[in-house]
């Protein structure tokens, strides 16, 4: 009976397709190389039938397999918080996102957006990080990301602190070239080094901007705020060619003017999303590791989401939830509901 409502749960109810095993999460194996279109798409199972507390702990309770071939979109965790400047746990940050995650539904109805019928969903577990070289870590995420890349499937990644985002923009580059980049954060990552280190979570995109990884003309960081050891924190990103629009100047009004300078400004080529939890006023994500007041609120979250629809996503991250610091589980299911969303505006994503 537990495996039969095992299958039951990862494959969806009413369907004859066995479930993947949900073993060898490490990218280890191959599945069968037939494209989405061949094959019954996968469905998170509805509570009506199967109850939340039932099934492996996946993203949604898809299904869990060993390789990106065949699908068009994946959540992947990646474990890792040795590039953390405070507070650590964000290695946790996965394993909590996916078990607040059994909340989430199959329909966005706010965006018409029917992503369950229109791609091949599934988990692919987690990057097997080395918890005691950030350098190496750091080469195992850019060769699992590699991988998924060229596979033709879009990561959705679950962090983890932000220094994973250097390596899979280095996997994204091989592919796409310099991608445009929407940045959601409290912090600007573009310090160039801590402790005599340069890489850290505080440091990614002045790594990306050193090796060409990103178009910077199309870059926008929204939601930087706190104090600073100087007058201008921002000029480095301004020099760039970066948008850097400030906290302040979004408190209290709605995003959707915004996101549509945005959308003009990145265009059709391809754009990758980072969202750092700590972009949200740490009254709603206190589960952060470097938390700073009077930030974004979660509609504002997901007016900047919801504005990236019809834009050429290539992938997302959500970094920087460490559960530790909140034991209600309410970051992480902020951190659900906003990967859900990534996964809502991607560009085959069908409205009804």
């Amino acid at each position: 009976m537990l495996r039969l409502l095992a299958s039951r749960c990862t494959r969806g109810l009413g369907s004859s397709v066995p479930a993947r095993p949900a073993t060898g999460l490490c990218l280890l194996g191959r599945s069968p190389s037939r494209r989405a279109s061949d094959m019954p798409r996968n469905h998170p199972p509805s509570s009506e039938f199967v109850a939340r507390s039932v099934g492996i702990c996946s993203m949604m309770r898809l299904p869990v397999q060993t390789s990106p071939e065949g699908l068009d979109a994946a959540f992947i965790g990646v474990p890792l918080d040795i590039g953390t400047s405070n507070r650590p746990g964000a290695r946790f940050g996965p394993r909590r996102i996916r078990e607040e995650s059994v909340m989430l539904r199959t329909v966005n109805p706010s965006l018409g957006a029917l992503p369950f019928q229109s791609l091949m969903v599934a988990d692919l577990g987690d990057v097997n990080v080395n918890l005691y070289n950030l350098q190496d870590s750091c080469r195992l995420i850019q060769e699992a990301y590699q991988k998924i890349v060229a596979a033709g499937c879009v990561p959705l990644t679950l962090g983890g602190d932000h220094t994973i985002t250097y390596p899979i923009l280095q996997a994204l580059a091989k592919k796409y070239g310099p991608v445009g980049l929407l940045h959601v954060d409290a912090h600007l990552d573009t310090a160039d080094k801590a402790l005599g280190e340069k890489l850290y979570h505080g440091t990614p995109f002045r790594r990306c901007v050193e090796e060409g990884l990103l178009d910077c003309q199309r870059v926008v960081q929204i939601g930087i705020r706190g104090s600073s050891m100087t007058l201008d924190p921002y000029r480095y990103n301004r020099n760039q060619g970066f948008r850097v629009v400030l906290a302040e100047d979004c408190w209290m009004k709605s995003l959707v003017p915004l996101m549509a300078e945005v959308r003009q400004q990145m265009g059709g080529k391809p754009l990758y999303i980072s969202f750092d939890i700590d972009a949200l006023d740490p009254a709603y994500a206190p589960g952060t590791g470097t938390p700073e007041i009077a930030g974004l609120t979660p509609s504002q979250a997901l007016e900047i989401i919801r504005g990236c629809q019809g834009l050429n996503v290539v992938g997302c991250d959500l970094v920087e939830v460490s559960p530790l610091y909140d034991l209600s589980g309410n970051t992480a299911l902020l951190a659900a509901n906003l990967l859900f969303e990534m996964l809502c505006v991607l560009p085959k994503v069908a409205t009804a």
